[in-house]
């Protein structure tokens, strides 16, 4: 697929942001499709991701060993301006050139786990707040192949579960969902 990473990460951020934008205050303590994470705890990592992933599009080094609260006022307006600036720093042709210093990937798959979080972490966000949520079908597409790929080494790091076995007539995306540990 050639499609840029920037143009698939403004579709996978479209129907994100919206679960974002419907998360009432009284869900902040739901439980999550991860485990280790309630609404609240996931909403803050997602936050980090769209953060630190726009100076990772500069190639500047990936911190992301502490995840501040950023639920602060206007929190669902900041997500979406957040995200927006990710999207913006990875419009940048330059962007997918060379190597993450930080992380020692190629930046092309440094802005797919961007794209990745948004994409499984809104289904995420949307099933724990009982939302209806609809993947960017190119979104998914480009991220099969890439999960299929990384899984292996995102279950040793811990940011995949096990994998699920998904229905033998499954769609994409709820392959991409099994792959990452979900069951949809």
């Amino acid at each position: 697929m050639t499609t840029e990473i920037s143009t698939l990460m403004a579709a996978a951020a479209e129907p994100t942001v919206a679960v974002v934008r419907g998360i009432r205050d009284d869900q902040l303590g739901d439980a999550t499709p991860c485990t280790e994470y309630q609404v609240r705890d996931l909403l803050n990592h997602l936050f980090q991701v769209v953060v630190a992933f726009q100076g990772a599009a500069k190639k500047e080094p990936l911190d992301m060993s502490s995840t501040p609260d950023s639920l602060t006022e206007g929190w669902r307006d900041r997500f979406a301006e957040e995200t927006e600036r990710m999207i913006a720093a990875w419009s940048d042709p330059a962007a997918l050139e060379g190597v993450s210093p930080g992380m020692g990937m190629p930046q092309a798959m440094i802005g797919n786990l961007a794209l990745a979080d948004l994409t499984v972490h809104g289904w995420d966000l949307a099933t724990a707040t009982k939302q209806p949520y609809r993947p960017d079908a190119g979104a998914v597409q480009a991220l099969v192949p890439f999960v299929e790929q990384m899984a292996p080494t995102g279950r040793q790091m811990g940011a995949f579960g096990e994998e699920v076995q998904a229905r033998a007539d499954a769609g994409d995306f709820e392959r991409l969902l099994a792959l990452s540990g979900r069951q949809a």
